[in-house]
């Protein structure tokens, strides 16, 4: 994925989104599910029904980029919420992206020195 500019915020559209939206649909879902502009330079994401499709939308600065991914097994790991949004961190949004479920991310222990 690309670098963000620091001080990018990430949110997930909570509920499914129709896929065969494009820049515009989506533009417009943005301003009234979160009352926000789509073109401040967040990335917003969006899941399809069947959970197996997200779209992301991000104004770059010159202009909108749409990422689109399938996954060929698995679902994406979506709040249950049917409205609103969430925010993730890009460590989620990594996660995400990877079919990992972010929201109970497990660390392993580092083991103990030797004394």
């Amino acid at each position: 994925m690309i670098g963000l500019p620091a001080g990018t915020r990430i949110w997930l559209i909570a509920g499914a989104t129709d896929m065969r939206r494009g820049f515009d649909g989506l533009s417009a879902q943005v301003q009234t599910t979160l009352e926000t502009d789509p073109f401040s330079g967040h990335l917003f994401v969006f899941r399809g029904r069947r959970g197996d499709r997200i779209k992301i939308l991000w104004w770059d600065g010159d202009g909108l980029c749409l990422f689109y991914k399938r996954l060929e097994s698995g679902r994406f790991v979506w709040p249950r919420a049917e409205a609103g949004a969430v925010h993730l961190s890009a460590a989620q949004l990594s996660m995400l992206l990877e079919g990992i479920d972010w929201r109970r991310p497990k660390r392993t222990q580092k083991p103990m020195k030797a004394v």
